[in-house]
């Protein structure tokens, strides 16, 4: 069931629903790559195509993240793609 997540984005509070795992995975990227989760959801937000669900653009990022580690373990995280 998604959980809903608020977040301030470039000095905006927005919010987003997402699942528990999402949520999760999202957070072990994050201290993986030593980024605070904010900062991490900014980057997808950032990347995202124009009327892209935010939502979506990060289930879509721990999709991405999780076929490239199962692709290739030792290689650097994918930046997310607009």
């Amino acid at each position: 069931m998604p959980r809903k997540q608020s977040i301030t984005l470039h000095g905006h509070r927005t919010s987003f629903s997402i699942e528990g795992p999402f949520l999760d995975e999202l957070r072990a990227i994050a201290t993986e790559r030593d980024l605070s989760f904010a900062a991490l959801v900014a980057e997808v937000d950032e990347n995202r195509p124009d009327g892209a669900n935010l939502s979506s653009a990060l289930r879509l990022y721990v999709l991405n993240v999780v076929k490239a580690r199962a692709a290739a373990p030792n290689q650097p995280f994918p930046t997310p793609v607009s």
